[in-house]
């Protein structure tokens, strides 16, 4: 599955990297032109978060658990 999701400070990016190493799934974030390991602080790091990021993982779990970043499509 693929959400769209806002990680607006850096407390909101040490969450969601928690909750993904949670996971025993792969997790991938996406921008436009970058792919990171949603475990990964430094693949993490630099993604560009002025816009909403791609989240794709078939943990349906994790996916519950990141809703409150999640935005429209």
């Amino acid at each position: 599955m693929i959400k769209k999701v806002m990680l607006h400070t850096a407390e909101d990016l040490r969450e969601f990297m928690y909750l993904a190493m949670q996971s025993a799934e792969d997790i991938g974030v996406h921008t436009e032109d970058k792919i990171a390991d949603a475990k990964s602080i430094l693949g993490l790091m630099v993604l560009d978060y002025n816009k909403p990021v791609k989240v794709v993982t078939d943990d349906q779990r994790f996916l519950k658990q990141i809703g409150k970043w999640v935005v429209e499509e």
